[in-house]
């Protein structure tokens, strides 16, 4: 019952105009950042860790970026599950909230005899991605891939009334598609080999503390901190053979982001996943310093 309100509330919010929810969202910033002080110790250590070279007042007004961007993240995720069915997908595409830049890279990772392993970081707006096939613009350069090929990994919410709500909204586009690619860390495994004969896109969320009992790698100074690396997805990638891309957002005014995907290896045997890692992060470093608001650092990410 209480998903069932929880969904109906956010289904009747979701047919109001993206502009609204990006209008709630700068409120909602204002409340998280100034009046709850909602894990504001933690962004400020995390800037001040990770930007050593600014001063307070850069950090303040770098912590109160960060919140906005934050306020657009919720907003949008409360939009996107409005688009559900063929006419959503339409609106999806329309609004061009997302657009990738280089499409035919996927589809030459696409077209090689392995499946691609798409490592992700929290930058831009992950909630967005269940709507990845709506987002290329280039009418040259169409998707030869479908949803039934695309895989995301996510962890568990503990709240299981929350996960099923994320998990619907998340995968709101592909509702009415029979999708069956959103696939908890700790199932992904049997999901993989028991597709090892098909051609699949994996897409892992990378740039997490690692778990307790999770496989690390200590990438060395990663933004003037000493990081532990989760390895679990490019171990995958390393002992399947796969291809390995990273996936860049950058965001634009207006709510909007653009998606670019980065190979870093072809058939992941070939690499060491110490290699991978330490090339996921040079990639990810660069984001954060072209970029740094455009990232959730609510979060611990060095403990």
């Amino acid at each position: 019952m209480g998903t069932v309100l929880v969904e109906g509330i956010m289904g009747l919010l979701a047919r109001l105009p993206l502009r609204f929810h990006l209008a709630c969202g700068k409120f909602a910033a204002w409340i998280m950042c100034d009046v709850m002080h909602y894990r504001r110790s933690v962004v400020m250590i995390n800037l001040a860790r990770s930007y050593p070279e600014m001063k307070y007042g850069e950090l303040e007004e770098l912590c109160r970026k960060t919140y906005r961007h934050l306020g657009e993240i919720f907003a949008e995720a409360v939009w996107f599950g409005g688009c559900k069915g063929e006419k959503g997908r339409r609106k999806l595409y329309d609004s061009h909230i997302v657009e990738i830049v280089n499409p035919e890279v996927i589809n030459a990772l696409y077209d090689t005899d392995c499946s691609t392993m798409l490592l992700m970081s929290h930058c831009g707006n992950w909630e967005l991605i269940g709507g990845l096939q709506c987002y290329n613009h280039n009418p040259d350069e169409p998707f030869k891939w479908s949803h039934s090929e695309f895989a995301v990994v996510y962890k568990r919410l503990h709240s299981k009334l929350w996960d099923r709500v994320m998990r619907d909204n998340r995968c709101a586009p592909v509702s009415d598609r029979d999708f069956d690619g959103y696939k908890e860390s700790a199932d992904v495994l049997r999901f993989i080999v028991g597709n090892r004969r098909r051609k699949f896109l994996y897409l892992f969320n990378t740039d997490q503390y690692p778990y307790e009992g999770s496989a690390t790698y200590n990438v060395g100074e990663f933004m003037h901190q000493d990081t532990l690396a989760m390895t679990g997805a490019v171990s995958l990638a390393h002992k399947l053979g796969m291809n390995v891309c990273y996936v860049r957002w950058r965001s634009l005014e207006g709510g909007r982001y653009t998606v670019e995907f980065v190979p870093l290896c072809s058939g992941g045997s070939g690499e060491t996943p110490e290699h991978l890692m330490d090339m996921f992060y040079a990639e990810l470093e660069k984001d954060l310093n072209a970029q740094p608001w455009n990232y959730l650092w609510t979060h611990k990410r060095w403990k």
